[in-house]
């Protein structure tokens, strides 16, 4: 007669455990499902937990929990373009590109409802952390670009670009993802250079910026 194996020890989650198993659920949800339609009883279901153990952690109910899961979205689209200072600044805006596209592909719908607003759930808090992830972005590009004071002109063409991306992402989304990934993300890269390069006709900083870029081409 062979021995019984040994049941696997329980081992109760810590409390950040805990909040990010059940932050997770969420964003697994959201990704597939806006917000408005997402309930503390799915969270609950996905994350194999029960409901008053959902509310335990966010005593806020689905508003705190919803604003939770939109920040630890943003901080991870904030660290796409946390990119090393290291080769030509397109092909590293390319693999920024590639991170951030990626998560726009795995959270779709989510992320749809994130961007386009209306939300039940949208509140100036979690506009505002929309809006941190575009000044990140921003504030990431400057530091690659080598420009500690950017004038109005750079600064405005940089928040246009992302808004461009953002826009664009979300078409995208509403095209069957067509084009093709690669050929957005090289697009979106050329779509920088052109509007600098429009900039550059009006602006010195600019047209110096333009050079250089030119130069790694």
């Amino acid at each position: 007669m062979n021995p019984q194996a040994p049941t696997p020890a329980y081992r109760r989650l810590s409390v950040e455990e805990r909040r990010v198993q059940l932050l997770d659920a969420a964003l697994a949800l959201f990704a597939h499902r806006p917000p408005e339609e997402v309930s503390l009883d799915d969270v609950a279901e996905q994350a194999g937990v029960s409901r008053p153990l959902v509310y335990r952690y966010f005593p806020g109910g689905k508003q705190q929990l919803y604003e939770a899961a939109l920040s630890s979205a943003a901080d991870e689209l904030r660290l796409c373009f946390d990119e090393p200072r290291e080769g030509p600044l397109l092909a590293r805006l390319s693999r920024a590109l590639d991170r951030y596209l990626t998560f726009v592909d795995e959270h779709d719908t989510g992320f749809s409802a994130l961007l386009r607003g209306g939300s039940v759930v949208e509140t100036s808090q979690t506009s505002g952390i929309v809006d941190g992830v575009r000044r990140a972005a921003a504030d990431h590009i400057m530091r690659h670009l080598d420009v500690a004071e950017p004038g109005p002109r750079l600064r405005m063409t940089v928040r246009m670009w992302i808004t461009a991306v953002e826009a664009a992402s979300l078409i995208w989304l509403d095209e069957d993802k067509q084009p093709p990934f690669d050929e957005l993300r090289d697009w979106l890269v050329e779509q920088f250079l052109a509007v600098l390069t429009v900039t550059a006709r009006r602006d010195p900083q600019s047209a110096a910026l333009v050079e250089t870029l030119a130069a790694d081409l």
